[in-house]
């Protein structure tokens, strides 16, 4: 005979984690995302960097990081893979050689024109209104910054 689950079992439950849904959820935007993003050749982290710098050019990479929540060992290979591919340039900082400065190339410009269409059709996707998508996308940010908050990031 199968026992009566308690209180305790019902928090180890998949479908009570709210953890599982922030991470099924994020998957659920890449699987929106890939074809918007195979579009215009960026991958979503890479999506992420040229938000970053179609905001403001000529960013260090410190700052991108800092922005993306991003460690340099992640961030360096994104860097590169743009740069290869004609939307971005490295330099050295001439004030601060140890600084890496990313500046966006006439293609990464252009770019941000194709891009346009990406928001509107993550909108569609996600059948709610800018209002709403704006309140869960708040609550989500918030959460995060309390849990890096109790976790001393």
């Amino acid at each position: 005979m199968a026992r009566k689950p308690t209180a305790a079992d019902q928090l180890l439950r998949l479908d009570n984690q709210i953890c599982f849904a922030v991470y099924s959820a994020a998957h659920a935007f890449n699987r929106v995302y890939k074809p918007l993003l195979d579009r215009l050749g960026l991958t979503y982290p890479q999506y992420l960097v040229m938000l970053v710098l179609w905001e403001r050019d000529g960013v260090a990479v410190k700052e991108i990081g800092e922005r993306l929540h991003l460690d340099s060992g992640t961030l360096t290979p994104l860097l590169k893979r743009l740069e290869q591919a004609g939307f971005i340039k490295r330099t050295r900082s001439t004030e601060d050689e140890r600084q890496v400065l990313i500046d966006l190339t006439s293609p990464g410009q252009a770019l941000k024109e194709k891009a346009r269409t990406v928001p509107p059709s993550i909108l569609a996707a996600s059948q709610c209104s800018v209002a709403e998508l704006t309140a869960v996308k708040d609550e989500i940010v918030a959460l995060r910054d309390r849990l890096n908050a109790m976790a001393g990031v």
